[in-house]
């Protein structure tokens, strides 16, 4: 966050003045302001150009210049909330307004992507066999098969990571030893990797017994094949909103017959349905859990989290569904490698 005095200037003074200023803050960016320091408008180089081409001059206050709707924060706004929108539209300065419109700060998205940091855990599911891949899995763990160049557990990493997550546990069994000595402690992303070791497949929930008990927050379960564009933060608010225990994604699967579906009433027809289309819910390997339902888990029993989450309904908690609408993919069979390795998964 920056002090804003030395890149605010008034609505009459000359556009060259103004590049001066921008050239001098190294902030890229100008603030238009009254004299009670309320925010009139932004400028930028480009505005200044843009105006040149319209035919103002270097002499054209820039009350004509400037943007007059630009995009702003209020002082009490939630930062992960700022940090989202800011990426969402590429914005690389963002005023802070009063709620008399005073500025009072200026974010920029690099300070903001290095000092936001989630208290959250997330767990990545790595330790299943792949057997649908052979032989790309013979002799590589699932989620280590390169994705655009890199293992497909370190896309997750990242994704993550430019989220502002930090610390970071993965379930592994499975040619171990790969994985472990890939991403060892995290210290090469700057974050904190444990692993959660399964002596014996424990399903795609029995490691999350392993955990250790000082958890607080609702943490992030990841399945390791599977890639999606979905920002974490927005699950993790969801999961929040609902006000669940624990919160499921899925994913719409479109089902085509092929064939006409007839309809009966015991021996009798009903009616017939011509190539019928049928919308599912499918689960789509993204999860968060409170912390407190880890003690439904038996230590060392495989539990799948279908089971699970059945147990915590059963318990008389609270399962919220949140649905995908951006891109994803389960990477299970080579097709879908092959796939994977068309999209962009670029975690800036």
């Amino acid at each position: 966050m920056i002090n804003t005095t030395s890149i605010s200037i008034g609505p009459l003074i000359p556009a060259m003045e103004a590049l001066r200023v921008i050239d001098q803050g190294a902030k890229q960016i100008a603030l238009v302001v009254d004299e009670q320091q309320r925010l009139l408008g932004t400028l930028t180089d480009g505005d200044i150009r843009r105006g040149l081409l319209r035919g103002e001059t270097l002499e054209t206050p820039v009350e004509r210049l400037m943007n007059r709707q630009f995009h702003f924060v209020r002082n009490n706004e939630d930062p992960v909330a700022i940090l989202e929108m800011m990426k969402r539209e590429s914005l690389h300065q963002l005023p802070v307004l009063d709620k008399e419109g005073h500025v009072v700060q200026l974010l920029r998205l690099e300070e903001m992507l290095e000092k936001i940091q989630l208290p959250n855990e997330v767990v990545i599911m790595a330790g299943g066999e792949g057997k649908r891949l052979r032989p790309h899995t013979k002799h590589c763990p699932k989620p280590m098969l390169l994705v655009n160049g890199k293992p497909m557990l370190e896309v997750l990493l990242e994704q993550c990571i430019s989220s502002g997550f930090q610390r970071f546990y993965i379930s592994v069994n499975y040619l171990k030893e790969q994985i472990i000595d890939y991403f060892q402690d995290g210290g090469r992303w700057g974050v904190s990797i444990n692993y959660l070791v399964e002596d014996e497949p424990l399903g795609t929930a029995g490691s999350l017994r392993l955990l250790p008990k000082d958890i607080e927050q609702p943490f992030l379960v990841l399945n390791g094949d599977v890639l999606t564009q979905l920002n974490p933060i927005q699950l993790l608010r969801f999961h929040r909103e609902q006000d669940a225990a624990a919160t499921i994604c899925v994913r719409e699967h479109l089902v085509s017959v092929p064939f006409g579906v007839v309809q009966t009433t015991d021996m009798e027809l009903t009616g017939f349905e011509e190539k019928p289309n049928y919308h599912l819910l499918i689960n789509a390997g993204l999860y968060v859990i409170n912390p407190q339902l880890l003690a439904l888990l038996r230590p060392n029993q495989k539990t799948d989290m279908p089971d699970l989450l059945d147990t915590v309904q059963k318990a008389g908690h609270r399962v919220s569904v949140c649905p995908i609408h951006e891109y994803w993919i389960d990477v299970g069979r080579a097709e879908s490698l092959k796939d994977a390795n068309k999209i962009c998964w670029d975690s800036k």
